[in-house]
């Protein structure tokens, strides 16, 4: 972990609430007033500013901050060098054809190796194309010790954190973000970071998002309230680093990773304000709707985050979770039904069992695939005891699965397909629900 210097402001704290026009200061007086740029910054600092969004574009989807920081980001530059990307693959990206059919896998171990963050990035499937800034990548990182003296930032991607094992604390520009299981953290695109493990070694799952920056979806007729609640997501409270040690900046651009040495700290923003910077939110405060009378309700009640597209209704990304809830309906079939979905669905699981998936398998750590038009739904033994369950109100607790739902052709990577976590035989587990046809029993 990082020596922090004493001339360094390492305050923890946050802001409540999403998208606003966030502000905060390390220092006293380091915000200008009445002016972003000003003549001459207070303290000797720099006014940059960073956008995630056009310069036109509408107010409401407008993304941009100002910072204030001991050097811009152009002095942080040098001459920089390509770097292995390792397992880390970027859209598109065909490396292998698999059959057309439901895939699964076990959690893939953290072992020995040691491995910071950007090591233990592990490309599971990709869809689209990051050049055009559409579709999303699906990852495993694995991370058995901090990065140190080491900073990243990613010019392809947004990045969606979802930690499983072990817990992460991000220390970005923009302040100090911790996470542990259940909580979630987004680092929006070109946003520099470093992680560290607070608590040991660590494992989770990771979306890049190439398209438009992940957002609340809107609640139609549910209205004002449930779902995830805007004063619940938290930006940090401003943060620097002082220091003059040499250092490694990583970055990715354009598909490849590309890295260049420094002789200081660029984490050194004083002082920051606007609405383009990063956040948490604990899933746990996730408020699910449900029926209250009959039918299974579509997944969509469950998206926390989503990435639009320029297609009204139809996402490039979803972010949906699947977490502790009642459910109450009666003469319905419970969990989610068999069906073909125009969306793909990568899914992992964080805590507990799954509903649709009882049979065992798919465990804490695990995930799984479900591709455009390919069939799913519950295996046999959500099946059978769906089908009987007595239908009182039922509390389904210490559960937590999440989704990365796009509208693009998932392709799984040579490295997914290949490792020995793989269940090959998961894609035929359909074949064990049995022929109940009987045309003399209505």
């Amino acid at each position: 972990m990082n020596d922090i210097a004493a001339l360094s402001i390492t305050t923890t704290g946050y802001q409540s609430g999403f998208g606003n026009g966030f502000e905060t200061e390390a220092l006293p007086g380091a915000l200008p007033v009445g002016r972003n740029s000003p003549q001459r910054c207070a303290y000797g600092l720099y006014a940059e500013q960073i956008s995630g969004s056009p310069f036109t574009a509408p107010r409401a989807s407008n993304q941009r901050s100002w910072l204030y920081r001991i050097r811009p980001t152009v002095a942080h530059w040098g001459t920089f060098q390509p770097v292995d990307p390792g397992l880390w693959r970027t859209a598109p990206c065909a490396e292998i054809q698999v059959p057309p059919a439901p895939m699964r896998w076990d959690p893939i171990p953290l072992g020995d190796e040691a491995l910071t963050f950007l090591h233990g990035v592990r490309t599971i499937t990709t869809a689209g194309d990051a050049g055009t800034q559409a579709g999303m990548a699906a990852h495993v990182y694995l991370a058995t010790r901090s990065m140190t003296d080491e900073y990243f930032y990613n010019a392809d991607a947004e990045m969606l954190f979802v930690p499983q094992q072990g817990a992460l604390r991000l220390r970005t520009e923009f302040g100090i973000i911790d996470i542990t299981p259940c909580e979630i953290a987004v680092i929006p695109r070109g946003i520099k970071f470093s992680v560290e493990l607070p608590g040991g070694p660590a494992r989770g799952y990771l979306c890049e998002n190439y398209g438009g920056a992940f957002t609340l979806p809107e609640r139609g007729p549910i209205g004002a309230n449930c779902l995830a609640n805007p004063r619940d997501f938290l930006t940090p409270v401003a943060a620097y680093e002082d220091r003059d040690t040499p250092c490694r900046l990583v970055v990715k651009w354009g598909g490849a990773l590309w890295q260049t040495d420094l002789d200081h700290a660029p984490l050194d923003v004083v002082a920051w304000h606007g609405n383009y910077a990063p956040y948490k939110y604990d899933l746990r405060r996730f408020a699910p709707v449900g029926p209250l009378l009959f039918d299974h309700a579509d997944p969509s009640i469950f998206t926390t985050l989503t990435s639009p597209s320029e297609t009204a209704g139809t996402a490039n990304i979803d972010f949906v979770i699947f977490p502790e809830r009642w459910a109450v309906a009666e003469n319905t079939f419970r969990p989610p039904w068999y069906h073909m979905n125009i969306m793909s669905e990568f899914m992992g699981l964080i805590q507990g069992v799954y509903d649709g998936k009882t049979g065992g398998g798919f465990v804490p750590g695990g995930f799984s695939l479900h591709n455009t038009m390919l069939p799913h739904g519950p295996d046999r033994a959500a099946f059978d005891a769906a089908s009987h369950a007595d239908l009182k109100p039922h509390k389904l607790e210490g559960t937590l699965a999440f989704m990365f739902e796009t509208r693009y052709r998932q392709n799984v990577t040579a490295y997914a397909a290949g490792i020995p976590q793989r269940q090959t035989a998961y894609g035929t587990y359909g074949s064990a629900l049995a022929k109940r046809f009987d045309p003399s029993r209505p």
